[in-house]
């Protein structure tokens, strides 16, 4: 199966025009962008249970924090409880 390559010249082309990003700078911004809003749920509290835990927080208000911070994602995953949120972190 041949894999479809979307263009985003039309976003690239808006920030070259309206910051001073050059059009490389600007295609890594947008491909940036795109792979953070790529990220699944689970991938998503994964990662943020590392940065949390590296900070110093404690796994009770990381789970909290994780909890809370969900369904501000760009496309709402479905609600997990805390003991859903751990399995994925821990299996």
């Amino acid at each position: 199966m041949l894999e479809r390559r979307v263009s985003h010249d039309d976003l690239i082309d808006h920030l070259v025009r309206t910051t001073p990003l050059r059009r490389g700078e600007a295609a890594r911004v947008v491909l940036d962008v795109l792979a953070y809003f790529d990220e699944s749920a689970e991938d998503f509290v994964r990662r943020r249970h590392w940065e949390l835990q590296a900070r110093g927080l404690a796994n009770a208000e990381i789970f909290e924090r994780i909890a809370e911070e969900l369904p501000h994602r760009a496309v709402s995953p479905p609600e997990f409880s805390l003991r859903q949120l751990r399995r994925i972190v821990y299996g």
